[in-house]
């Protein structure tokens, strides 16, 4: 594993993969889930991403166990996440300063570490004002508890809005972004990710295979496997389409062509787009974690990128990987 990407302007550079926990205690149980840790670093991987609602809390314990029982942590980064519904209390309350710091305690006490290194807003608030929320991580940084902020999901008027407010104020700014990327739903292409090329920011995409959709683990949204990820969350199922699945014969097709699973080749189209920084993989297995791994240093040649846009043409989708949020609207 030898290429590395500089990780947005933290002067800090990463492999163009992250380890995702989400589904580290559910439905992965602990002993694997550290055993998926151990082999993703061991392997260089570099960046381990997780949230404070991920499992009840379970995954960030399990990587906080795991990393304290090995010694590990000064050779990874930690990425946590805040601002989802965690405990009692409405929307608006989920970006206030009382949350945002409670929640970043029990992080830190559940990681078993003295600093988050990337504190991510989860979702976008649109009642709560950004200049709130961001005086809250900054003083988080000024404290030394956390050393970047960035956002998840959020659309590029908010980042840009949310650069000027710490411009203003001196405060911290945003590093880096965390959105919805995959060849089913390539909306980010039209402003997003031309805005974070121009700032200079990581992006770091999560659903590069669209939730096991283009590693062709579903047929139609009427046949989903009981153990799949489909059938324990509504939101992923919603994004099976007619559309979309035939998008993935034409993936495996490709992907055959060149020696690769359906999934790798979805994979590596993410990492090879102008703009990502690394995309997110939350391996359920040793052997999804694996599969991931084999496609680092295997670029696409521009025939297989030429014919992924003829399947879905760029900034369009055939799937909504925006269902979990308010502001993107679609009729796929």
């Amino acid at each position: 594993m030898t290429e590395r990407r500089p990780f947005g302007p933290t002067g800090v550079e990463t492999v163009p993969l992250v380890l995702g926990a989400m589904n580290f205690g559910d439905p992965t149980p602990p002993d694997e889930s550290v055993a998926i840790l151990e082999r993703a670093i061991d392997a260089g991987i570099t960046l381990i991403d997780i949230a404070d609602v991920y499992a009840g809390g379970a995954s960030e314990r399990i990587v906080g166990d795991a990393l304290a029982a090995n010694g590990r942590r000064d050779e990874v980064l930690l990425a946590t996440k805040v601002g989802m519904p965690r405990g009692d209390g409405p929307p608006e309350t989920w970006h206030r300063r009382e949350h945002i710091v409670a929640s970043c305690e029990r992080s830190l006490r559940a990681l078993q570490t003295d600093r988050i290194d990337l504190y991510q807003l989860h979702r976008p608030s649109a009642v709560v004002p950004q200049e709130e929320t961001l005086a809250a991580l900054d003083e988080l940084v000024t404290a030394g508890k956390v050393r970047w902020i960035g956002s998840s999901s959020f659309p590029a008027w908010m980042v840009v809005e949310a650069r000027a407010i710490a411009a203003r104020s001196g405060g911290a700014a945003f590093v880096s972004e965390q959105p919805p990327y995959n060849l089913l739903d390539r909306r980010i292409e039209n402003e997003l990710l031309p805005m974070c090329r121009r700032f200079g920011l990581a992006v770091l995409p999560w659903s590069p295979i669209a939730g096991g959709i283009l590693a062709g683990r579903y047929t139609g949204d009427d046949d989903v496997p009981a153990d799949s990820r489909a059938a324990r969350r509504p939101q992923l199922k919603q994004r099976i389409t007619d559309r979309g699945l035939d998008v993935v014969q034409g993936v495996a097709a490709l992907a055959r062509d060149r020696g690769l699973t359906t999934s790798q080749l979805a994979l590596r189209w993410v990492i090879d787009q102008p703009g990502v920084t690394a995309p997110i993989v939350g391996p359920r297995t040793i052997a999804h974690l694996d599969d991931a791994l084999g496609v680092l240093d295997r670029p696409l040649d521009d025939d297989a990128l030429a014919s992924c846009d003829a399947l879905v043409h760029p900034g369009n989708a055939v799937a909504d990987f925006f269902n979990t949020v308010a502001w993107m609207r679609a009729t796929v």
